[in-house]
């Protein structure tokens, strides 16, 4: 499979220095203090990621204020855009059209800004959902495979340069949302580096229950290409 040239350029950055990923998109649009309109209606407020298309140009500037600071990683609006989640606001049919709505729009904001000097770069990034094989057991392997086959379906579409799963809670719902991945950069006959993020609780192990240095070595076999990192809580004061 082809490694497209943003995607080399973006492994040549990350062996050359540190690249800082963009904050939290959640707390920006909380601040932006959105009516129920701008998400679509009564029905659909609180679904961030229905943004992208009733109000682009509220994540259009979001990215560019992550751009202004200094991010090298913009990630995509996409945290909740498995189906099982979008489908709690009637929009599980919608996650190919959502998701690549939001890659085209951090596509847009980054080359917008990039120069040969300093590259920066799209982010596809898919989140955890709101369920797990092992924690909540409300979902079923195959479903998560699914889910994440069609989310980077459409990430990859919208030609992002990396894939992102964020703040991951439970590992076989990782190693089932990296097959779904890889089925979609196998049938778009791309290679995209992957990044992992997991969430670790404070008592040191993610909410399944694993350890930092077990779900390290659950998944440092996906590709040689992936990086994983962790995410710890702040501590209440």
């Amino acid at each position: 499979m082809a490694l497209p040239e943003r995607s080399a350029r973006l492994a040549q950055e990350l062996r050359r220095r540190i690249l800082v990923l963009d904050g939290a998109m959640g707390t920006m649009i909380q601040a932006r203090a959105l009516s129920a309109a701008d998400f679509g209606g009564p029905q659909l407020e609180g679904c961030n990621e229905n943004l992208n298309l009733t109000r682009p140009d509220v994540i259009t500037d979001i990215h560019a204020a992550y751009l202004d600071a200094g991010a090298d990683l913009i990630s995509t609006n996409t945290f909740g855009c498995a189906p099982y989640v979008l489908a709690e606001y009637g929009l599980s049919e919608r996650c190919h059209e959502i998701t690549l709505a939001a890659a085209r729009l951090c596509r847009a904001a980054v080359d917008r800004v990039s120069t040969s000097e300093r590259s920066r770069f799209a982010i596809g990034a898919m989140g955890p959902g709101t369920r797990t094989i092992t924690v909540t057991a409300n979902v079923t392997f195959e479903e998560v495979r699914d889910a994440y086959y069609r989310q980077a379906r459409a990430l990859i579409e919208g030609r992002v340069d990396a894939l992102l799963l964020e703040t991951c809670q439970d590992t076989l719902n990782v190693k089932a949302a990296a097959i779904g991945v890889k089925q979609a950069l196998t049938e778009a006959g791309v290679e995209l580096p992957l990044m992992i993020s997991g969430t670790v609780e404070p008592m040191g192990t993610m909410l399944a229950g694993q350890g930092v240095d077990a779900f390290y070595a659950s998944i440092e076999h996906l590709a040689r290409s992936r990086s994983g990192s962790t995410a710890r809580p702040a501590p209440s004061s």
